[in-house]
């Protein structure tokens, strides 16, 4: 395994901030390993830490696998960069920056948000019926997933207050028409969730193509299996240990996420 030594961490960084940077980068490479990509578009942040609800986020054009933690923007939530003298060029989203700020500055028990545009998200936004219980990942949400309606590209500041009402007290939500959006009270917390969210998509678009009828699990079976699932706060500890398993995944990578 290519365990490569940490890059210096530059100057006006600190050591909290550096670590966080790395993670958020790691994040963005295993997605990308999933193919839940969509060229440079949609965005993973992540806070951190004090009173300011300061986030890093992606550099605009950066493609995903090679995402380096030295490519995050840190931004405050009217979108100003906070970068330190000569790192300057940086730009972010501004659909990116309208629904990660809303979720942020909402939602202090979330420390990273992911937002993806993949074929099985998409497809699931657009059915009426939304997420199916028809699958042990998504009763993983059953009875805590939300849903926000299409409003066109997320420009419009006045969006945020929508977001975070139909968040409600969740941590993933479908935007319809659009994809899945998900936060994590931590990096790996947050990767677990759009890991499950996206394979519960992939299967309910399987089951609906083969034509058959489906079944679904009584509904005493589907609040004991959220109730199994059901957030703790810190997360299981095989969250983290799913983590660690993913990040193998990526540690060959020519140029390292920590760089």
């Amino acid at each position: 395994m290519n365990m490569s030594a940490p890059s210096p961490i530059p100057a006006g960084i600190s050591e909290e901030e550096w670590k966080i940077r790395c993670d958020l980068a790691a994040l963005y490479r295993l997605v990308a390993h999933h193919r839940m990509t969509d060229l440079i578009y949609t965005h993973i942040s992540a806070r951190i830490p004090g009173p300011e609800h300061h986030f890093l986020i992606n550099s605009y054009g950066v493609m995903f696998h090679e995402m380096r933690a030295s490519d995050l923007v840190k931004i405050d939530v009217d979108g100003n960069i906070l970068e330190p003298e000569g790192r300057s060029g940086l730009h972010v989203n501004a659909a990116g920056f309208t629904i990660h700020s809303a979720i942020h500055m909402a939602r202090e028990d979330l420390v990273a948000v992911i937002h993806t545009h993949t074929s099985a998200g998409i497809a699931v936004s657009a059915q009426e019926h939304g997420l199916l219980p028809i699958s042990q990942h998504a009763l993983k949400f059953y009875g805590c997933l939300g849903y926000h309606g299409y409003e066109g590209i997320a420009l419009d500041l006045d969006e945020r207050d929508r977001l975070v009402a139909d968040l409600g007290p969740h941590k993933a939500m479908i935007l319809r028409n659009h994809g899945l959006l998900v936060g994590g009270t931590t990096i790996p917390d947050a990767w677990s969730q759009i890991y499950y969210l996206e394979r519960a998509c992939q299967a309910q678009v399987a089951a609906l193509a083969g034509g058959a009828k489906l079944v679904l699990p009584p509904e005493e079976v589907r609040l004991k299996t959220a109730a199994q699932f059901a957030p703790k706060n810190p997360p299981s500890p095989h969250i983290n240990l799913a983590w660690e398993a993913s990040l193998r995944l990526i540690e060959n990578d020519p140029i390292s996420y920590r760089s």
